[in-house]
């Protein structure tokens, strides 16, 4: 019998966490509720769950503070986040980028459209389409880091190991897939986040600028992730596929 996804909602809006656990059950979810960050730790303690859907306001801590303490937990590092916010304002989607969100949306929202965003999250963190989908080779190496494709870790060339959000993971073997290749940030957005670009859509600025201080590669000319003026990002690197990361 095929696996529910498990989805929970962290709003402080009773009449949206019914809205939302009712019309995802109705959609073939499972969905669980949280009223602030306490009940969203008891919760993730209690339940196996699949995704997160976060509000950017709660009563006791901030969505983004929250964001940024799973990706810090080992046990919820790489869980997917929806992060909510009211005010659509640019710096608020940014601030959440950087924290670690997956995807953002703006209240108010159709819940279609929050379905099929929560979709394309769970997709695209087990599966990539068939022009994406890696080489055989468990391990990416290159310029003496290596990604574990199947624990999303990343290790320096001293040995320091680093897990990776959803989005940072997805972004890097996206990037190692290409190697040496220019790539946009339509194509970028197309291939993270399964929808076309926004006007003024910084997302992937802010998962470079992430991703870039993982691979401590912020100077001001990066050695690896390089930006080409007017046309996007590539990989300046070899990578070697390996069975397995040593």
């Amino acid at each position: 019998m095929e696996k529910t996804d498990n989805i929970l909602i962290v709003d402080d809006d009773p009449g949206i966490r019914r809205l939302l656990v009712d019309y995802l059950a109705r959609n073939g979810f499972s969905a669980l509720a949280a009223r602030d960050g306490r009940e969203m730790w008891q919760m993730l303690e209690r339940h196996v769950v699949d995704l997160v859907v976060l509000d950017l306001m709660l009563p006791d801590t901030d969505g983004l503070t929250l964001c940024r303490d799973l990706r810090g937990k080992t046990a919820t590092s790489t869980m997917p986040v929806l992060m909510l916010t009211a005010r659509g304002e640019e710096t608020d989607r940014i601030i959440g980028l950087e924290m670690g969100a997956d995807d953002y949306l703006v209240k108010p929202f159709n819940p279609r459209e929050l379905l099929a965003r929560i979709k394309t999250i769970l997709r695209r963190t087990r599966t990539l389409p068939p022009n994406l989908r890696p080489e055989p080779a468990r391990c990416l190496c290159f310029a003496g880091w290596c990604l574990d494709t199947a624990t999303r870790v990343l290790t320096a060339p001293d040995g320091v190991v680093t897990p990776l959000s959803g989005g940072e993971f997805r972004l890097l073997r996206i990037l190692l897939e290409h190697p040496n290749r220019v790539l946009n940030r339509d194509q970028l957005i197309e291939m993270i986040h399964g929808r076309e670009a926004e006007a003024y859509d910084r997302a992937i600025d802010v998962q470079i600028s992430r991703l870039r201080r993982r691979l401590r590669d912020e100077g001001r000319e990066p050695e690896l992730i390089k930006t080409v003026r007017g046309e996007g990002y590539v990989l300046a690197a070899t990578v070697e596929g390996r069975p397995a990361c040593a």
